[in-house]
Parts: C-alpha cells; structure tokens; sequence
C-alpha cells in the first residue's frame, strides 16, 4: 500500500532523505534516445543547475547527486534549523525567488514600513507558510521537476505529464545510511557502464567534487551567488551541516567499490578495507552488493538494524523492508 508522504519525510525521524524521480514517458530526459536518434544530453545540464538554484533558496543541502538517462538521484539534507532562524525578510525574499506571492507581500516588499498593523499580521501569516515549504522536501522536489518539465515539454512541443506521479523516497537514519546512499548514487554511471572512473562519471557530484579540488586553488570564490554549493564534508563533527566524513576517505571508497563493480567481481573489494567501513562497521562484500542493488533491497528507510526498529515503532508499523539487509551490511561480525 502507498504510504502517505508524511510518513516517509519526517524530520523527527532524520533530517536525510535520498530521492528519485523517472520520467513516465518513453522519451529520455537526457542522453541519446536509440528509437528516434535524438540526443538530449543538454538536459543534464538544466537538472544540476536547478538543484544549485533551489539549493540556494530553500533549507535544504545537496550531498549527492546522478543524473541518468530517464531518472536522476540526489541526496539531501533538510536544515529547519537554519529555516527557523530567518527572518521575515529573509524568508520573503527566498521565497519570491520563486513566486511573486500575493499583492501584499509584494507592497511589503517594496515599502515595509508603509503597512499598518494588521497589514503586517497579515504578511506573517504568509511568512509562517512559506518557512514551512523552504525546509519541505515536496515543495523543493516539486520546484525541480515542475521547472524541468517544463523546459522539457516546450523543446519537445507537447503537453502532458513528463514524471511519475510521485517521486520516491527513502529516509537515510544514521551515518551509515548516508554514506551507503551517496556511493550508491554517485557509483551510477559506473554501475550502468556509462563510465570507467568516478572523475569521468559526468554529471555526479563525485565527478563535480573532484573536477573543482582540480580547478579551484584554496579560497578560490565559489560559483553564481544564485546557486548553492555541494555540501562539504567534515569528518571532525565540527560542521552540523556536513557530511560526516572525510572527502579523502569517500573518495577512497567509491573509487575501490566502483572498480570492482567495472570489473565484474564476485562483491569484495581487494587488498586493504577502505578506511571508512572500518569505521562504521560495514560489511565490504555487503557494500559492494548494495552498491548495485540499494532500491530493491531497501524500502522508505535506510539504517542500522536498531535504527530501523526505532522507526517502526514512531511509524507505528510491523515490518520495514530492508531488515534482513541491514543486518547483513550493518552488523559486521569479527573475524
């Protein structure tokens, strides 16, 4: 049974979340389609730069991303925190980046000082529904495809319906969770054979990190003041707001995991066990075998097995998918 979306996002539960979203029709959203020898490869193109943009206005982060042929990846970070201490300003102008908003926002805008009162009780009222939807995993997944539907259908010339219904999602509970979802999706290209190495999986954000320590000197200027940076990794615990994990040591892992899913082995990585699944204690061979299976062996949710449980019970539910795969990625046994 489909669940409600307010059970799938919750932000009590964890402030990560890996999201897909495909096309409905046949056509390709990017990358050449075979059938009518059309080449749509630009379209990557429009699906990163919106991220970037909407990354920039909402409270919400960009760790990862894969944009693929009918489909693309991206794992997020929804920061209330960071929503709840804007200020009415603040929030009007994030929010008319995107909508111009009713009359009386767009006066205050303009002239604040110049409304009464109740004018202004009036403003805060919008203000408190539009904080809500910039730390809304919907609304900034409905800004990205609305916008890219769009540009979509008007070069393709018709209407219609261009993605599913809904896109899909998985709740990502601990540290473990997080880093199995980013490999997974910046491992994409490999894992479909569109790519040999992580540097030339384009349009990644493994492949946009490592393109930027290559072009970019220490304290270079970043890019358009429109557009938000990835998340920075921190394994120092320092940063609430970044990716738990030393970028040396991920990149380490995809590359590893990435070659042994080119070269066809049979789910271990040889040699020397990359540092971070020491860390987390993750089962090298379970990781490779994730790295290629990741959305059928796991449901809404992504943890540990005690994760997992603890979400069933705020959930209310009996059973997760995912908790015989848990236990075999996540609960790594001595040796």
């Amino acid at each position: 049974m489909t669940q409600p979306r307010a059970t799938l996002v919750s932000l009590e539960a964890t402030p990560w979340y890996h999201v897909v979203s495909r096309c409905v029709r046949r056509a390709y959203l990017c990358g050449k389609d075979h059938h009518s020898g059309r080449d749509f490869e630009h379209r990557r193109g429009w699906i990163v730069e919106r991220l970037e943009q909407l990354a920039a206005v909402f409270a919400i982060d960009v760790a990862a991303y894969a944009v693929m042929s009918n489909h693309f990846h991206v794992v997020l970070r929804v920061d209330a925190e960071r929503a709840l201490r804007w200020d009415r300003a603040e929030v009007l102008r994030r929010w008319t980046n995107l909508f111009t908003g009713p009359e009386l926002v767009q006066r205050y805008r303009v002239q604040p000082n110049a409304l009464g009162a109740a004018e202004i009780a009036r403003v805060d009222v919008w203000v408190a529904t539009y904080r809500e939807r910039l730390m809304d995993l919907s609304w900034f997944m409905r800004m990205l495809n609305e916008s890219i539907a769009r540009q979509a259908n008007a070069e393709d010339g018709v209407t219609g319906r261009f993605w599913e219904g809904r896109f899909k999602s998985q709740a990502l509970l601990d540290e473990q969770a997080v880093l199995t979802a980013m490999a997974y999706v910046d491992l994409n290209p490999i894992r479909a054979k569109l790519a040999e190495t992580p540097e030339t999986s384009d349009y990644t954000s493994v492949a946009e990190r490592i393109a930027g320590l290559r072009k970019k000197p220490e304290g270079a200027e970043g890019g358009p003041e429109d557009r938000a940076p990835l998340m920075p990794f921190d394994a120092t615990g320092r940063m609430a707001t970044a990716i738990p994990f030393a970028f040396d040591d991920y990149l380490e892992l995809v590359d590893a995991t990435g070659r042994v899913i080119r070269e066809d082995k049979r789910g271990f990585i040889p040699g020397e066990t990359p540092r971070l699944l020491e860390r987390l204690a993750i089962d090298p061979e379970q990781f490779v075998a994730t790295a290629g299976r990741m959305l059928r062996q796991f449901g809404s949710a992504i943890g540990t097995p005690a994760h997992i449980t603890d979400l069933c019970v705020a959930r209310q539910a009996r059973y997760l998918r995912g908790m015989g795969a848990a236990r075999a990625l996540f609960e790594r046994r001595a040796a």
